[in-house]
């Protein structure tokens, strides 16, 4: 039995027997004169342990609501031939039951039920039921306070590299402030009282948690979405439109096509507005598309598919390289997925095998590169003139870089506009798969050509305040 007097020679001391020693160093705050600082185990005990010889009620980690502190509503009844090793203590009605896991410190509770079947609580806790005296939610309450839980962490206290747990021996050392009963019924009264208020503040606390980590993010596709809707700047009827300027880009390709230098699309499309309603022409077919169409574009504007700008789409060797030690880097999608194009743990291959790869899909400064096995959808410009082969998880987006912005189609990739098409075209069950055909008919937003150098030239201005939101 642990004694605390002022007639001891210590601020504070413990007796313990005829030794007496200095605690000082222990007291963890001030408390009233009307209290005092007891020991753990001077306050509780524990019922025993005993091995299962019938059907009981079991009662481990997983059945503490730890967000709550409740014990579950579902009795878990086993049989003894079934019975874990851990169950082993005895338990009964107003005990406390406290992980002493460090991780599920909060898995505790106040055995609040009769059980249909003999309870029995995991070893992974400490079972503690109040000597009178002593209330036991006023316990219960002081076990959940951060005192306590810095206590139950500390690593003098808490042992151990996989699972740190704190053991009763020195759980039960822990200082507890105990006030006279009434007080202690005041006190649960009151922090009852309080406890609906907390949660409501703790639920507010955790929206505005989550508000903050997915708004920047949220702010950034609504930015791009503006973008590509012709909302984020202003039209000048001064520029060329698109309509032109798509005519330009069908005119290189068809010339392009004519000299044998890039293969003709056989599902190349011509999409036009009629009344606000858009028309796509293939092969001299004519179908309406309103219902693919999710939004209507400024005068100037055109919609258009993917592959109908670009004058090379394709994707990587489809067969896996000897790798070298040193040669030529070989990228595949963990070397774009982080948004940009990164050689610093790609793997590589031979000058010779590159050669034979690089005759069909040659990636080139300016170039767009796009994910689409695995983590699809994200859009990578060739920032080097550094020569490098694709894994087929990569396709190549080629394009005249006079007539198109990179960067404005790049930010547009990336707008929930195609993105959202990315997600519905994916296909496959493991590593999901965009497939070329459907990344060349993905339905795209082109302005005049001037137009896209202001949307980046905006969106270039916003988003470094929208990253500092994140900081």
């Amino acid at each position: 039995m642990t004694h605390y007097s002022d007639n001891l020679p210590y601020a504070f001391c413990e007796q313990i027997g005829k030794e007496i020693r200095d605690i000082s160093d222990e007291i963890p705050f001030e408390i009233p004169d009307s209290w005092e600082w007891v020991r753990l185990g001077s306050i509780v005990y524990s019922r025993g342990q005993m091995k299962p010889t019938s059907d009981f009620c079991y009662v481990d980690i997983g059945s503490i609501d730890n967000k709550r502190q409740r014990l579950g509503d579902t009795e878990n009844i086993v049989t003894p031939d079934k019975a874990p090793s851990r169950a082993r203590k005895i338990i009964d009605v107003g005990d406390i039951i406290y992980s002493t896991v460090r991780p599920y410190l909060h898995n505790m509770c106040i055995i609040d039920r009769q059980f249909s079947l003999q309870p029995i609580a995991s070893t992974g806790f400490a079972t503690m039921t109040c000597y009178s005296g002593l209330l036991n939610k006023y316990l219960f309450y002081y076990l959940l306070a951060p005192d306590f839980d810095n206590y139950a962490n500390d690593t003098e206290n808490s042992k151990g590299v996989a699972y740190p747990a704190i053991n009763d021996d020195r759980l039960y050392k822990a200082l507890i402030p105990i006030p006279a009963l009434a007080e202690q019924h005041r006190i649960v009264a009151k922090v009852e009282e309080l406890l609906p208020y907390i949660e409501r503040y703790g639920k507010a606390e955790e929206h505005l948690t989550a508000l903050n980590t997915t708004f920047p993010e949220a702010l950034k596709k609504s930015i791009l979405q503006e973008a590509v809707q012709g909302k984020l700047v202003p039209q000048n009827p001064d520029d060329e439109p698109a309509n032109v300027l798509l005519e330009r880009i069908r005119a290189e390709k068809q010339a392009l096509i004519k000299a044998g230098k890039i293969k003709k699309d056989k599902h190349e499309s011509v999409i036009v507005t009629r009344d606000k309603i858009p028309y796509e022409i293939i092969d001299g077919k004519e179908r309406c598309i309103a219902d693919e169409v999710p939004f209507e574009l400024p005068d100037s504007w055109c919609w258009c598919r993917l592959g109908d700008i670009l004058l090379k789409l394709t994707d990587g060797t489809h067969s896996t390289p000897k790798y070298t030690e040193i040669g030529v880097p070989f990228i595949s999608v963990k070397d774009v997925s982080a948004g940009k194009l990164d050689f610093s743990n790609c793997k590589h291959i031979s000058e010779k095998e590159h050669t034979e790869l690089y005759e069909r899909c040659n990636p080139e400064f300016g170039d767009i590169l796009l994910t689409k096995v695995g983590t699809t959808g994200i859009p990578v410009i060739v920032d080097t003139d550094k020569q490098f082969s694709l894994f087929v998880s990569v396709a190549l987006l080629k394009f005249n870089q006079e007539l198109l912005y990179n960067k404005y189609l790049l930010y547009m990739i990336n707008s929930p506009l195609v993105q959202k098409q990315a997600t519905e075209n994916t296909k496959g069950v493991g590593n999901k798969n965009w497939v070329m055909r459907d990344i060349a008919n993905t339905l795209i937003a082109i302005p005049p050509i001037e137009e896209q150098h202001r949307i980046v030239s905006k969106i270039e201005e916003i988003m470094p305040y929208i990253n500092t939101i994140t900081k």
